[in-house]
């Protein structure tokens, strides 16, 4: 059971302004992306051994708008909800919840330097792993506070669950290492092999 620790959480009026609730993972996600260059970030991407079923790169850009902007409405729900409810059950649950929210969106904006710009498949991969299982327990918390709320949280849940397939499948198919990227050449039309490409 996890406990709301207003140190590591993010102010209260926040939650309380639904635009505010919303823009800031989005804004956060944006400056993340673009921090870490976008070109380079997609040319990493092409480079290294990839799971079947990867998406294009294009994806990416809007799938994660919309995540973010769920995540955020979800946040003002519960918050709102919860604090202005007469059940001190359901306030106490919606303060954890917004602890459990401050620490997954710290964990979700680490995961790109993690994996794109510095290279760290392994490290990626626990932060992805840690981040899915504290959105899963954030769902069912915030899910007893506002029904709304939790309902916002699958989509995203169900997006990170396949996220960690894609980071554990090229970290695997990579040795665990990208400093020797993957790059496809292919030698014939319609046959692709892979060989090592040292940066």
């Amino acid at each position: 059971m996890t406990t709301y620790i207003p140190s590591m959480t993010l102010p209260a009026f926040i939650f309380e302004q639904p635009a505010a609730s919303i823009l800031l993972p989005v804004a956060a996600g944006t400056l993340v992306g673009f921090g870490t260059q976008p070109k380079k970030t997609q040319k990493t991407y092409m480079e290294i051994r990839q799971p079947p079923l990867r998406p294009p790169p294009q994806v990416f850009g809007p799938v994660w708008t919309a995540l973010y902007g769920l995540m955020g409405y979800a946040a003002h729900r519960a918050w709102t909800t919860g604090i202005t409810s007469f059940d001190i059950n359901k306030t106490n649950l919606a303060k954890q919840g917004a602890t459990l929210y401050t620490i997954q969106l710290g964990l979700n904006l680490i995961w790109m330097p993690l994996f794109f710009y510095f290279g760290r498949p392994i490290e990626a991969t626990i932060d992805i792993v840690a981040l899915t299982g504290i959105t899963g327990y954030l769902t069912y918390i915030w899910g007893q506070v506002d029904e709304t709320a939790g309902w916002c949280l699958v989509p995203y849940l169900g997006w990170l669950g396949f996220a960690t397939y894609l980071c554990a499948g090229a970290g695997y198919l990579n040795n665990w290492d990208f400093s020797k990227k993957q790059k496809a050449k292919s030698d014939k039309p319609g046959e692709t092999t892979f060989v090592n490409e040292k940066p």
